[in-house]
């Protein structure tokens, strides 16, 4: 890879990194959009749609390398029995990680030392 790739790539993680910093900001904007049937979220200027999921039929949203995605209330867990009962739950995560979860409209940030 040559120093300018390498040196474009730096800037374009440090800018995510900076832009998404706000992670729970971010959450919340993402959270009223999809429990308001939007079809799409607008996050500092850019327009992100919101998808459903092809196997599990949720709304969610890819923010890279962010992935903010509705509870399944068709789940066995003590999250989906909450979403069957009617609680508002997304989950924010990178790759298999989960960092933070909405609640209601109550961010829940789970990194350690945040």
């Amino acid at each position: 890879m040559e120093k300018s790739t390498v040196l474009e790539w730096f800037l374009l993680k440090f800018y995510q990194y900076e832009s998404m910093n706000d992670l729970e900001s971010v959450a919340l904007t993402i959270f009223d959009a999809i429990f308001s049937d939007a079809d799409d979220v607008e996050i500092e200027g850019v327009h992100y749609p919101i998808d459903v999921t092809a196997r599990a039929k949720v709304r969610a949203v890819s923010i890279d390398p962010y992935f903010f995605v509705e509870q399944n209330p068709r789940k066995s867990s003590q999250w989906a029995d909450k979403a069957r009962q009617g609680h508002q739950i997304i989950w924010v995560m990178e790759g298999r990680k989960y960092l933070a979860r909405v609640m209601d409209r109550k961010f829940l940030d789970l990194r350690k030392g945040k």
